[in-house]
């Protein structure tokens, strides 16, 4: 199916200001890369949109450019970072506490590092448990907060001369909240965030702010912010894409990877235990227990939704489903997952499959979080609104309409952002049939 009526999508001129709440291991890692690859020091490694190519047209066309020159993508060059964080260290400061890169090559990026000083940030302990920080806003109600947040994203505009602007989350998982009244509409939270409602949480507070200012805004984390209808109604009034939620990076990522598999062959699943120990700040707050929730929910679902045990019983319906996470100091960013699964196959008969999966968690996150700043650009300027379920492939929860579920295999949602780029630029879109070549 072509896409005739190619998408107008407005030139990506000028800056693009990135602002993200939260400035620990991810986002500093994320940053430092920027300053790297402008000096030469590294390439993008794990980023789609900068290292990713598309096919065109039929396999014998032979037209696979890169994504980057497909689509009129904003340049790493023209990316200008600001946040908030509740510690006052610097992006430099942050990034050697974090402990993520060597020492010697964040030495070279001291001096503009050095200079991304975080903003004062909005923070509610009943939402963060187990750290405090002194760089926070103080007095007033929820609202006086989000116009100080505006007002942050007024200052960064003019400071930094951009002439867009895109939010990502970065910052630390929220304890889990289901959705309550005050989400239900607009009215209904614009009153809460006057009269303080305890249900809205300092992440909503950043989403309200962001998309009352024109800024779209993406969520890394798995705790609730833009996915209820008060925002998502925002989010249309504005003309603003949203998406989210929580950077699909390690352990979930391998998930997405092995069931699609399994599914396909029709081998059967018994039980799939997975732990994993961390060390960083993420790992500290993901220590209490109701922000451990949030994660637990965005990490089990996935499983849930590619096997689909309402169709294939036989295979899928009494699978047990175990997800751990431990913070372990010593270990820091340098995350370590296990994964245990007894699956079977012809005649019952029992297998297993054991992973071992030593990972970095921020060099993970970093080149998702520049994608996602790159197409949630990208989306915007195309005047495409609301959830952005073309996105799913970085999340592990991904925001989808209410009617449908969610897709979580990994190969079909990159199958999905892949046509949602060739819809763009009025291609075809691939369904990989065949069947023309032996007609």
């Amino acid at each position: 199916m072509a896409n005739n009526d190619k998408v107008q999508i407005a030139p990506a001129e000028g800056k693009l200001g990135v602002l993200i709440p939260g400035m620990g291991a991810v986002t500093t890692t994320f940053i430092a890369g920027l300053e790297a690859f402008k000096r030469g020091l590294g390439k993008p490694i794990g980023s789609l949109t900068q290292l990713g190519t598309i096919r065109l047209g039929k396999r014998s066309e032979n037209r696979t450019p890169a994504i980057k020159d497909f689509v009129p993508l904003a340049r790493m060059e023209d990316l200008v970072v600001g946040g908030w964080d509740i510690f006052e260290d610097n992006a430099f400061e942050a990034a050697t506490k974090a402990g993520v890169l060597e020492p010697a090559l964040l030495g070279q990026l001291k001096e503009p590092l050095s200079a991304i000083k975080p903003m004062t940030a909005v923070f509610d302990h009943e939402f963060v448990k187990r750290i405090n920080g002194p760089n926070v806003k103080g007095g007033g109600s929820k609202m006086d907060y989000a116009h100080m947040v505006m007002d942050d994203i007024r200052q960064f505009q003019k400071k930094t001369g951009v002439s867009r602007t895109v939010m990502i989350w970065c910052g630390s998982t929220e304890v889990f909240h289901l959705p309550a009244p005050v989400h239900a509409t607009l009215k209904d939270f614009e009153a809460g965030l006057v009269n303080n409602d305890p249900e809205i949480s300092p992440s909503q507070i950043y989403a309200y702010a962001a998309l009352k200012s024109g800024v779209s805004y993406a969520n890394g984390a798995p705790h609730m912010t833009t996915d209820m209808p008060a925002l998502l109604e925002l989010a249309r009034n504005m003309n603003l894409p949203v998406s989210g939620k929580d950077y699909k990076s390690g352990q979930t990522f391998m998930k997405t990877l092995i069931a699609p598999g399994l599914k396909s062959r029709m081998l059967g699943l018994n039980g799939w235990f997975s732990t994993n120990i961390l060390g960083n700040r993420d790992g500290e707050v993901l220590d209490d227990p109701g922000s451990f929730k949030s994660k637990e929910v965005s990490k089990s679902s996935a499983l849930e939704y590619i096997l689909q045990k309402n169709l294939y019983p036989d295979l899928y319906e009494k699978y047990y489903h175990k997800v751990r996470i431990e913070y372990y100091p010593p270990r820091g960013d340098a995350k370590e997952g296990w994964d245990n699964i007894d699956i079977f196959g012809w005649l019952g008969y029992p297998m297993q499959i054991k992973i071992n999966f030593l990972c970095r968690d921020s060099i993970l996150a970093a080149p998702l979080v520049l994608d996602l700043v790159l197409f949630m650009d990208l989306a915007q300027r195309a005047g495409m609104r609301g959830i952005q379920e073309w996105l799913s492939f970085y999340f592990k929860a991904p925001m989808h309409a209410a009617e449908v579920y969610p897709e979580h295999d990994i190969f079909i949602q990159l199958m999905k952002l892949k046509n949602t780029l060739r819809w763009m630029g009025g291609e075809d879109l691939i369904t990989h049939l065949g069947l023309e070549y032996y007609d």
